[in-house]
Order: structure tokens, then sequence, then C-alpha cells
């Protein structure tokens, strides 16, 4: 499943994280890409252990945390610590496919990668390029969303980015380990959702149909959980 959620951050909030990037100093993002994704990739990060990168991450996650849609959509058991690249001067990220795992540095933890995640940090109209371009049952998508809107995708999916031939593309990245491993488990479990808020709002979360709805999708959860 690819989704596209709006307003995960405020413009405000946008703002706050813009005013410590821009200031902030870059490293080559290779140091984070896997040995065959090092080679194609072409792009700057921040210092994953520093701490902007830490704080900006935390300011982050409080923000899922209160995004239902992101939670029907991932059901996330574990969320990486969110990551902030830069792309400009024709950078780039050839195609590929993110890690299965990801370790948690300084940690024990371990993250299996079911859901990639990508927040926009800069409007569409600050630069050229920079597409996310995702492979997905319909074909290639190409997705450059505004400032504070995010994307989430199958980890398992090719995708890249195209090269940023004028201003500067910062976003977030992020990867979660769902507790419905299956991505086809997990759309049907969405659009489930989604048409149990409908009914709700329509008859009631106490009318029969809403109610024999939820009972369908609690079973399912219990039946697919991997956790």
């Amino acid at each position: 499943m690819l989704l596209c959620i709006p307003n995960v951050l405020t413009k405000q909030q946008v703002a706050q994280c813009r005013a410590q990037l821009d200031a902030a100093e870059w490293v080559n993002g290779k140091v984070t890409a896997g040995q065959q994704a090092a080679t194609a990739k072409n792009n700057l990060q921040l210092a994953q252990t520093s701490p902007l990168a830490q704080a900006l991450g935390d300011f982050i996650l409080d923000a899922l945390a209160n995004n239902s849609q992101l939670i029907s959509a991932a059901l996330p058991l574990k969320i990486y610590p969110p990551l902030f690249n830069r792309y400009a001067g024709g950078g780039n990220f050839g195609v590929h496919v993110d890690n299965s795992i990801r370790y948690v540095p300084g940690t024990i933890v371990r993250v299996r990668t079911d859901v990639s995640a990508t927040l926009f940090l800069t409007e569409p109209e600050e630069y050229e390029g920079g597409e996310l371009v995702i492979e997905d049952n319909f074909g290639a998508q190409e997705v450059k969303l505004a400032a504070g809107d995010m994307v989430l995708y199958p980890a398992t999916s090719l995708h890249q980015v195209l090269p940023v031939t004028s201003g500067a593309r910062i976003a977030s990245f992020f990867w979660m380990q769902s507790m419905i491993r299956d991505d086809g488990q997990r759309t049907l479990l969405y659009d489930l959702d989604q048409s149990i808020q409908e009914l709700t709002m329509e008859l009631g979360v106490g009318h029969p149909q809403t109610v024999k709805l939820a009972g369908i999708y609690h079973n399912l959860v219990r039946r697919w959980a991997d956790t």
C-alpha cells in the first residue's frame, strides 16, 4: 500500500524544524546505506547520533503518536528513530530496496523494516526534481508532497529519488516494524478500519453493523498480528 498522509506536521512545526536544519552540519549520506545501496546514494544526512537529529527525531515521533491515519495504516510495533537527508546540486538516490533490518545505534534494538516513510520538509516549489519514485502494483508512482506531508510504502518496494537540479530537498525518513508483517493484510485492515470510521459517523459506534465490522477487524488483527 502506498499512502500519502497530509499535515503530519503543521506549517509552524515544519518552520521550527527547518530553522534548525538549515543551520546544521551535514555528512555524507552513504553512512546509513547498505553495501549495495551506497553505490547509488548521492546525498547528505544529519549525523544520526547528533543531539539535533535526536531532538528533531523525538519531535517527529511525538507527532506520529497522535496521527490516527498513520497508526491505522502501519499498525507500528517499533519505529526506527527518524533520520534527515538533504538533496541538492544533482544529488539523487538510484533504484534500491531498503535493508530488511535496521540496527538502532548504541542499543540492542533491531527493527524489521516493513514500512518505509518519508516526511517532506520542503515545499515542492523550493526545488526542481527530487521526486520519490516508488514501484507499486500500479507501476511507478512519483511522489512530491507539500512540507509536513508524509508518504508510506512497503519497504520491499523498488524506489529512487530523482536528481535535484536546483534548490534543496530536505526530508525526514524512517522505517516501521508493523504488527502485521504482510502488506496485503495491512492494506485490508486499513480499508476495513476506514469503513468502520465511516459507519461510526453515519450510524453511531453502538449500531449493530458498526459493532459487527469492528469485531471482524479485531479478530483479523488477533489472527495476523506478529508481535
